[in-house]
């Protein structure tokens, strides 16, 4: 198995996530008395979203492409981003790293095609909702992609910012978020939801949900696999 580089704290607690998850399928694949050999460097999500907020797109490139470069000295193979957000700049640091990089976009198109979903609602931080890095992929295969108004973005931004990528979850929170998913599909046709944030599991992993869901982090992980076993 190629050793596997992560860029984590992109956020903290999606990072525990990837480990543990990426930990345990490798050991389910591979065997019982294997656990395979990573490394996390971990950066501030804060810093990432200050980048994006300041359109500093270059500066967000070297400050991700320092991370990558600590990665690949310490050995990693395949590398990959543990936050939606930041693929904001994917295609540069790609062009950049002298290592694969597994696209979290890429494979979620992939997973959407499978699933011959049609019309796609798309919830994540405000960069990944209103910026087109990751609906345009997907428009590009024939697939809509709905986004959320303007005021529910501000809402998910704020409640992701200020609660999530701090491992805080509220009941009302989800609670309003349920209703936002229940209105694009009512109003717009969804047939499917898009978790474009590795934080939204935290709130709504185990909660029913009226449409199919593409939990971006759990496609990930399983591209990353795949990736690393080839």
């Amino acid at each position: 198995m190629k050793k596997l580089g992560l860029i984590g704290g992109i956020g903290p607690e999606s990072t525990l996530l990837y480990y543990r998850k990426l930990v345990y399928a490798a050991h389910e694949r591979i065997g019982e008395h294997f656990f395979p050999n990573l490394t996390i460097e971990s950066l501030n999500v804060f810093e990432v979203f200050r980048f994006c907020q300041a359109k500093e797109y270059d500066g967000l490139t070297a400050y991700l492409m320092t991370g990558i470069n600590n990665l690949i000295a310490a050995g990693a193979e395949i590398v990959a981003l543990t936050g939606n957000t930041p693929h904001i700049v994917f295609g540069e640091l790609r062009a950049q790293s002298c290592v694969p990089l597994i696209s979290i976009v890429e494979a979620t198109r992939q997973e959407a095609l499978r699933r011959t979903v049609n019309r796609i609602g798309l919830l994540g931080t405000r960069f990944t909702m209103e910026a087109d890095f990751f609906k345009e992929p997907l428009r590009d295969v024939g697939i809509d992609v709905i986004a959320p108004t303007a005021p529910e973005i501000d809402y998910i931004a704020d409640k992701i910012a200020s609660e999530l990528e701090r491992g805080i979850v509220k009941d009302e929170t989800r609670t309003r978020f349920l209703a936002i998913v229940e209105r694009m599909r009512g109003e717009h046709g969804i047939d499917a939801l898009v978790l474009g944030c590795t934080e939204l599991p935290l709130l709504l992993n185990g909660t029913p949900l009226p449409l199919q869901t593409l939990d971006t982090m759990e496609i990930h992980i399983d591209a990353l696999l795949e990736a690393s076993l080839r």
